[in-house]
């Protein structure tokens, strides 16, 4: 049976920056029950407290943290770079250990974002890009959604299953 990472703030972990979490989502509960859920929240398995200061990545690029060509700053100008990435280090050891081929993570978090984050200024602009955590999964070969994007996770979910039994 597949396992898919999920962030735990979609679980209704509240691990939020805020504090805060997101759900419940029907499709996500269903995968928990099935036993396909590992969950990790990846600024908090980085060493960042819950609440914590927003945090934004000036460009909104992941892969450039990951790169060292860019910062996770906070809007005070804390660089928290090295939580994100070893938050994102832990869950490519989490996919690579329980041979995890997708993953569904928050949208536009500096971590988790799949398809745009924030672009650094905290204007609530956006910007195409992946957060640290999903960038650093893409390059592994983990297909990342967000919780936008559940029927086409729960699609490519079958499509690898179909593989696996073909």
């Amino acid at each position: 049976m597949e396992k898919i990472l999920i962030s735990r703030c979609l679980l209704g972990h509240r691990v939020r920056y805020d504090g805060g979490a997101h759900g419940p989502f029907d499709q996500l509960a269903v995968w928990q029950a099935e036993g396909r859920v590992v969950a990790l929240c990846p600024e908090v398995a980085g060493g960042l407290p819950t609440p914590r200061p927003p945090a934004e990545i000036p460009g909104g690029q992941g892969a450039q943290v990951l790169d060292g060509q860019a910062l996770v700053l906070t809007q005070a100008g804390e660089d928290v770079s090295a939580p994100f990435i070893s938050g994102a280090q832990q869950a490519l050891a989490l996919v690579q250990q329980h041979g995890i081929r997708l993953a569904v993570l928050k949208s536009r978090s500096p971590s988790c974002g799949n398809l745009e984050t924030y672009d650094g200024s905290f204007s609530g602009e956006k910007v195409r890009g992946q957060g640290v955590t999903a960038a650093l999964l893409s390059r592994a070969g983990v297909q990342v959604f967000n919780e936008e994007q559940l029927a086409a996770a729960l699609e490519a979910l079958q499509a690898l299953e179909r593989g696996r039994s073909a």
